[in-house]
């Protein structure tokens, strides 16, 4: 399979504006030969920007759905003609009916407690056809992210690099890399004071939120490091002077002190 670790913007937008359900994934790794989880990590950063963006406006026609509902319609195909999240639909619609969001997600988690034959049947549904806000889906991106987190430290371990990561620093800064070392290392002519892991793909908007609210704080804090997107990057990603991007083959690299050098 080709990753396409770094692309050109029209490339990315192209796949971007393709993926708006779950089986594009699987249609655009069919056709391009593109990584399927690749495919996965665009969709689910797509999902959650448009999700967030149309929240309040789909929360408005929360009674409308629910009347939906109760005239046969299920809760994924509410969700389905709204265009918006199956279990978010859910949610509202719960709400509507005067529900606890607590009662709501210990339904979705254990459908077995719902009395209602049509509900969980339709609960059982939706959480099956949500792949970003499902707990089995929020279990894939926690797992992926700890995939990069381990996959750093076990590079930084094969060439004796020490550090310490955001476990072994709480308490002792407001915000904390993946990898902070007490000594600058070297990787690919970069001297760097810490390396953040980053398992999603870094176009122009993930790059420019992970920069406000992380990659600039760090540069402050602890000076110049370098930040890896595991599933790539935009090829004109802007970054501050001090902050080094750099895509999967990171571990293609060898690493060492700076004053080793």
């Amino acid at each position: 399979m080709k990753s396409e670790k770094i692309m050109k913007y029209e490339d990315f937008k192209n796949l971007y504006n393709q993926l708006k359900r779950p089986c594009d994934i699987d249609i655009l790794a069919e056709s391009t030969g593109l990584d399927r989880e690749l495919l996965n990590v665009i969709y689910t950063q797509r999902t959650v920007r448009e999700t967030t963006r149309a929240y309040y406006r789909v929360e408005r026609y929360a009674k409308d759905m629910l009347r939906d509902w109760h005239r046969g319609m299920s809760i994924l195909q509410i969700s389905e003609k709204a265009e918006f999240s199956p279990i978010l639909t859910g949610l509202l619609m719960f709400k509507e009916m005067g529900k606890g969001r607590k009662e709501f997600w210990s339904y979705v988690r254990d459908p077995d407690m719902i009395p209602n034959a049509r509900l969980k049947k339709e609960i059982i549904e939706i959480t099956a056809a949500d792949y970003v806000y499902s707990p089995w889906a929020t279990e894939q991106q926690y797992k992926r992210g700890a995939w990069g987190e381990n996959k750093l430290q076990t590079w930084l371990k094969e060439h004796n690099i020490s550090f310490r990561t955001e476990k072994d620093l709480r308490g002792e800064f407001t915000k904390t890399p993946d990898c902070l070392f007490d000594r600058p290392i070297t990787v690919n002519g970069w001297k760097i004071n810490w390396i953040e892991s980053k398992a999603t793909f870094g176009d122009r908007t993930e790059v420019n939120k992970n920069l406000k609210k992380q990659l600039a704080p760090y540069l402050d804090m602890f000076g110049r490091g370098l930040v890896v997107y595991w599933f790539g990057y935009i090829d004109d990603v802007q970054l501050p002077d001090g902050v080094n991007i750099v895509d999967g083959t990171l571990t293609d690299h060898a690493c060492n002190y700076a004053d080793q050098c």
